[in-house]
């Protein structure tokens, strides 16, 4: 890594009494520490940043180039990055790449957005009242923003923030997972390498909400855009009701599946959306709706798949499923598992612990109001139900207080489109799983999984504001 991995604020680091340590979730050991900030940190940078925004002297057409070389730096530093991740957060290697391969696509989006941002020409003369006018609207920056991001996806999601606010024209004040911090920072220091002034993304750590509740409360950032729990995030709604709130919150994500699919290509893709890092993924593939005539073929392949996995060291290549991020998660899915097998659901597969890993595991016909049928689990975990009426499954589907993504395999047009239509999704993918995402689409979720959509497009319209602008036609 090119960056030093400090905490910095407008590029100078920060120095606190208390320090965290990062620590690698299957080894346990050290792999760098932060600075524990306070309320006087997160007012330091705030302030920094507020000082960035009226100091007007960084133009739309600069904010794209920086985002294109950062892009490019990236690339270049692909493999670091991914090491990095892995080390922090116990992604597998493999996995750590692809997010880093992502990140690359998000900012070079969100160099896009940069380029076009701009607003519309009104047709004034189409009021009788208007006549003599020229209307137009342009988008101005929303200010300041203060970002909190999760740990599970520690760069891309990030850049999923950063990116958009820099495109916008919005300094950031950025306070990641304490759990992975490491890689926020890298990428923070890598936009600064690419000619972002320094003042325009500081990074404030903490060890859990020591940062978190000062910055939202500030009365600087006028948006905060939060990615994690549903009860954090609809906390941050409650503390920071006088500002544009972004919450992108959890998921339970379910799968449908019709007879006449090919099960083998859905077997494969539910195995890699339902234990990609561990389930640790808001639309993770968590609850399977399979009708009766192909139930028992889907589960025996899902099962068949699993015991291929490899489980272990993520820096491995091999491995498939690494650790969970905390071993206190290890421990409450297994006790939601133990619970829906106790109450009439059957592990078909995994579902004991081992040391600090959770096996993939498959349970079948497990209650609809047990935890691991109702919450999101976050972990390696399907759950497998069958139906007999298509319309029942999208009703049992639709029967959950989380709503980011659905997916449905079927071969009948009218089915899909039903799905479609009937789905109370934010995201519906048609002989897809719901893990499918590409970083430019509008993504995010309805009910209790947020109110709001990311993608660098979605998120710039949400950092900034229209201004509507009238001049005497003549």
């Amino acid at each position: 890594m090119q960056h030093p991995l400090e905490a910095r604020i407008a590029g100078t680091p920060v120095v606190t009494e208390r320090t965290l340590d990062v620590t690698d979730p299957f080894t346990g050991e050290t792999v760098g520490k932060v600075p524990v900030c306070g309320a006087d940190e997160v007012d330091a940078a705030c302030r920094v940043a507020q000082t960035a925004l009226e100091r007007d002297d960084f133009p739309q057409f600069e904010r794209a180039a920086v985002l294109e070389r950062a892009a490019v730096l990236l690339e270049e530093q692909l493999e670091d990055f991914a090491q990095l991740q892995c080390a922090e957060a116990g992604k597998p290697i493999r996995d750590a790449r692809k997010e880093a391969s992502r990140c690359v696509e998000t900012l070079r989006f969100s160099a896009v957005e940069a380029r076009k941002l701009g607003g519309e020409v009104l047709p004034a003369a189409a009021s009788r009242f208007g006549q003599d006018r020229v209307m137009f609207t342009i988008r101005v920056p929303i200010g300041v923003v203060a970002a909190i991001t999760p740990f599970n996806f520690p760069l891309n999601l990030v850049a999923h923030k950063l990116g958009p606010a820099i495109a916008a024209g919005c300094p950031v004040v950025l306070k990641p997972a304490p759990q992975a911090p490491l890689s926020a920072i890298a990428l923070a220091g890598l936009l600064v390498e690419a000619g972002l002034p320094a003042d325009w993304v500081s990074t404030v750590t903490d060890a859990g909400s020591e940062a978190g509740d000062p910055l939202v409360r500030h009365p600087i950032p006028r948006m905060v855009t939060f990615t994690g729990s549903a009860a954090i995030g609809w906390r941050i709604a409650e503390l920071a009701s006088r500002k544009r709130v972004a919450l992108e919150l959890g998921g339970t994500a379910p799968l449908i599946v019709e007879p006449g699919v090919d099960l083998e290509e859905v077997a494969d893709k539910a195995v890699a959306g339902g234990f990609g890092y561990a389930g640790q993924s808001c639309i993770s593939v968590q609850r399977i709706l399979a009708h009766r005539d192909i139930h028992a073929d889907l589960r025996d392949a899902l099962a068949a798949r699993v015991s291929e996995l490899v489980v272990g060291d993520p820096r491995d290549e091999r491995t498939d499923v690494g650790p969970l991020i905390e071993e206190h998660h290890t421990r409450r899915i297994h006790e939601w598992i133990q619970e829906a097998a106790g109450g009439g659901g059957r592990i078909v597969v995994g579902g004991q612990p081992e040391g600090q890993l959770l096996p993939p595991t498959v349970v079948d016909t497990p209650a609809t109001d047990s935890r691991l049928w109702r919450e999101e689990v976050f972990g390696p975990v399907i759950s497998l139900r069958p139906y007999d009426d298509f319309d029942d499954a999208l009703a049992l589907a639709n029967d959950s207080r989380w709503a980011i993504h659905a997916g449905v395999y079927t071969n009948d047009l009218a089915k899909a489109m039903r799905s479609v239509r009937k789905l109370q999704y934010a995201g519906i993918n048609i002989n897809e799983i719901p893990t499918f995402r590409l970083d430019l689409a509008p993504y995010g979720g309805i009910r209790d999984s947020g109110n709001t959509r990311e993608g660098p497009a979605s998120t710039v319209q949400e950092m900034t504001e229209i201004r509507t602008v009238s001049l005497p036609a003549a």
